[in-house]
């Protein structure tokens, strides 16, 4: 009897650790951050963002690190905002608006992200959109799944973009593509992603983790101290700022939020229509 109870307590601490909304593992000085809600696409919900924030601080705190991965559970990397699982309430386009500092404080804990003095690895399992879309942009390094889907569809919703999208990608791409990323709302495969400069490696979706994990070792294969300061003084040598861009996108965010094309847009997305916009 005692063996059984050794056993079902062996066992407690990995049922728990598998249903956490969001997973964390370390292995030879290599964190591994996992999006834990495939059902729900891994969207940002605040259970999702909580948990993802107290993984970076984790993270942040572990001089041993040498490189952080993360990826997401399922067939999707993140789908940003989390529309379709909201109350009815809360779907209503006459719904109350998050204020800019709302909107600033809820791409708060993925923004944290770049500020980790290691260097981040984006393993994009699957499709990555929106504010999740962000999260990958925000990473140093990407992988992607060849034939998932990328971009940021904000402007097919009616509003501006946040997570310092606008401020990111065209310093990644270059600022003609990323017009015609933002200005279109298009998606791009992993192909495509790759092809533009987007990501830095496009594979079948079921090799994401094990490339990921070989770009993550040649990180940590090199002088730790090094590679930090080298990830400062690239990022000050380019002027780089996703925070204060985060801020200033929040406020167009939130205008564009209240117009009513923005608010005909999360309709249309609900009732799976293409929206009507108007310019008001």
């Amino acid at each position: 009897m005692g063996g059984l109870r050794s056993v079902a307590r062996a066992m407690l601490p990995l049922r728990v650790m598998t249903e956490a909304p969001v997973l964390y593992d370390v292995a030879d000085a290599i964190a591994t951050i996992t999006l834990n809600r495939p059902e729900n696409r891994n969207s940002m919900t605040p259970e999702v963002m909580a948990a993802f924030r107290d993984a970076v601080a984790r993270a942040a705190g572990d001089r041993a690190l040498r490189c952080v991965v993360i990826t997401g559970r399922g067939a999707s990397f993140c789908a940003g905002a989390d529309f379709k699982s909201a109350s009815p309430a809360e779907q209503r386009p006459e719904a109350e608006i998050p204020d800019y500092e709302r909107l600033y404080r809820t791409y708060e804990p993925f923004l944290e992200v770049f500020d980790l003095p290691m260097p981040t690895i984006a393993a994009m399992n699957g499709h990555a959109v929106g504010g999740g879309f962000g999260l990958a942009l925000v990473c140093d390094l990407r992988v992607a799944s060849r034939d998932a889907k990328y971009g940021a569809n904000f402007a097919k919703l009616g509003f501006h973009s946040g997570m310092a999208i606008s401020h990111l990608l065209p310093r990644i791409v270059g600022v003609p593509t990323a017009a015609d990323l933002l200005f279109t709302g298009r998606l791009v495969s992993g192909a495509e992603a790759a092809a533009i400069g987007m990501v830095h490696e496009a594979v079948a979706a079921d090799e994401v983790a094990a490339a990921a994990q070989r770009r993550a070792r040649a990180v940590a294969a090199c002088a730790p101290q090094a590679v930090r300061l080298m990830k400062q003084s690239l990022y000050r040598g380019a002027g780089w700022d996703p925070r204060g861009a985060a801020r200033a996108e929040s406020f167009a965010q939130a205008a564009t939020m209240r117009s009513e094309d923005g608010r005909e847009g999360v309709r249309a997305l609900l009732e799976k229509r293409e929206p009507k916009f108007t310019g008001r």
